[in-house]
C-alpha cells in the first residue's frame, strides 16, 4: 500500500513527512480566529488490506508496547429495557490506557514519531489529548511538551505529569493554548499532535469506526444505523467519518450510518454552522466564548469545524445541543443506570441521545461513543449530584 495526504478542500497530494501539516495554497487563506483551512486527509493506493485490517500510514511495528483500542462496545440492559430501546449500544473508549478516547491519536502519532526519529512531540489540550498523548508518550519513550489552560480539571494535570511530560499552564482559553503551541513547534521543529492541524489526528480516531462494525457483526447486529458523537473541535466526528468512508471503499459497510454532532449549548459552533443556509460565505460567524461544563468539548473556535461541517452536510449528519443541566443529569443516569461513570462531555453523546431518542426509531442501531472516563472531572459530577438534592 502506497500513502498520501490529499487536501480535502482542493484535491492536492502530498507526501506524509513530519513537516507536513495542511494543504500550502488553501492554509494561504487561514483568517485568525476560524476553523483551520486547508485539511488533509490520508489515502492509499494500491493492495487492500485483508479481512479485519484496519488501514493505517505506519507500519505495525512503529506502535508503542501500551493497549489502545479494542474497548468495549456493550448493551446496557437496563437502559434498553427503560427507554424500549434494544438497539441502543455504547463505545466505552474509557477503557482506553488514559481513560481517553484521545489514545487512538496519540497511538497513530507516536509511531509516526518513532518512525521519522522526532525528538519530541508537542500540544496544546483541554486536558484529555495532554494526558492521552504524555500516556502514550511515556510508554514510547517521547518527550512530550503539553500547553493547558491552567483552569483545565486537576485530575487531568495530574496525569500528565505523572506521566512524566512537561506542562507549561496556559492562563487562558484553549485556542490560546492552541496558538502558543504551534508557535513553540514552529520555532523548534518539534512534531505537532494538535487536534486536526495534525492530519494522523484525524486517522487515528478512524479505528472507532471500524471496530464499531466488527462488533456488532460479531454480536450478529447488523451495521450501525446513528452514532452519537460529543463535538467540540470537529476532529472526533471527522475521524469516525473518515473511518466508514474508508470501509465503504472496502466493502465493508454499504452506507454511512447517521453521524449525530452533539453539543453543549455553550460550545455549539458546529450545530449552528449546520443549522445555517447552504448559501452561507461565512456559516460559523465570528467564535463566541465558550462556557460549559463539559470542558473537553469546549472550544471557541472548532479548529476542525469546516471539514467536519462538510462530513455532515455530504452524508446527511444531524446535530443536537444540550444543555449543562442535561449533560449532568444525562451523567448521572447513564452512571445508574449501566454501570458506566463517563465525564460531561461523554455524557452529552447520551444527553444528545436521550433529547432525540423519540425521532430514531428504537430497534435501529445506536452507538454512543463514550470518549472519556468520569474520574478525569470528580468536581463536575459532584456538582451533578448537587443539583438533585
Amino acid at each position: 500500500m502506497q500513502w498520501h495526504y490529499r487536501c480535502a478542500t482542493c484535491g492536492a497530494t502530498y507526501e506524509i513527512t513530519p513537516d507536513r501539516y495542511l494543504c500550502d495554497p488553501c492554509a494561504r487563506g487561514q483568517q485568525a480566529a476560524r476553523p483551520l483551512e486547508g485539511i488533509l486527509e490520508a489515502e492509499w493506493e494500491g493492495d487492500m488490506p485483508g479481512a479485519g485490517v484496519i488501514p493505517l500510514p505506519v507500519e505495525a511495528a512503529w506502535f508503542p508496547p501500551i493497549p489502545v483500542g479494542n474497548t468495549p462496545l456493550w448493551a446496557p440492559e437496563r437502559l434498553r429495557r427503560d427507554f424500549a430501546a434494544p438497539g441502543l449500544w455504547l463505545k466505552d473508549d474509557t477503557c482506553n490506557p488514559s481513560g481517553s478516547f484521545k489514545d487512538r491519536a496519540s497511538y497513530l502519532v507516536a509511531a509516526f514519531a518513532r518512525k521519522h526519529g522526532v525528538k519530541e512531540v508537542v500540544l496544546a489540550s483541554t486536558g484529555n489529548a495532554a494526558s492521552s498523548m504524555a500516556a502514550v508518550g511515556a510508554a514510547a519513550g517521547l518527550p512530550i511538551k503539553v500547553f493547558l489552560p491552567a483552569a483545565a480539571p486537576i485530575a487531568k494535570r495530574i496525569q500528565v505529569l505523572q506521566y512524566g511530560a512537561e506542562l507549561i499552564a496556559v492562563d487562558g482559553t484553549y485556542d490560546q493554548a492552541f496558538d502558543l503551541s504551534l508557535e513553540y513547534s514552529t520555532k523548534t521543529g518539534s512534531l505537532s499532535r494538535n487536534t486536526a492541524y495534525n492530519p494522523l489526528t484525524i486517522e487515528g480516531k478512524k479505528t472507532v469506526a471500524f471496530e464499531i462494525v466488527d462488533d456488532l457483526l460479531r454480536a450478529g447486529a447488523g451495521a450501525p444505523a446513528h452514532v452519537f458523537v460529543p463535538a467540540g473541535d470537529g476532529v472526533i466526528l471527522a475521524g469516525v467519518y473518515r473511518g466508514f468512508e474508508n470501509l465503504l471503499k472496502l466493502g465493508r459497510v454499504d452506507k454511512i450510518p447517521v453521524i449525530w454532532a452533539c453539543q453543549a449549548e455553550g460550545s455549539s459552533a458546529i450545530a449552528r454552522a449546520l443549522a445555517a443556509p447552504f448559501s452561507a460565505s461565512d456559516p460559523f460567524g465570528p467564535p463566541r466564548a465558550s462556557k460549559t461544563v463539559a470542558d473537553s468539548i469546549a472550544v471557541d473556535v472548532p479548529r476542525n469545524g469546516l471539514h467536519a461541517l462538510g462530513k455532515l452536510r455530504r452524508y446527511g449528519g444531524r446535530a443536537v445541543i444540550v444543555s449543562d443541566s442535561e449533560i449532568l443529569a444525562a451523567q448521572k443516569m447513564l452512571s445508574a443506570g449501566s454501570g458506566l461513570f463517563a465525564e460531561p462531555s461523554s455524557s452529552a453523546a447520551f444527553a444528545g441521545w436521550l433529547k432525540v431518542r423519540d425521532r430514531v426509531p428504537g430497534g435501529e442501531n445506536c452507538v454512543l461513543l463514550i470518549t472519556g472516563s468520569g474520574l478525569k472531572d470528580i468536581e463536575a459530577a459532584a456538582r451533578g449530584l448537587a443539583l438533585e438534592t
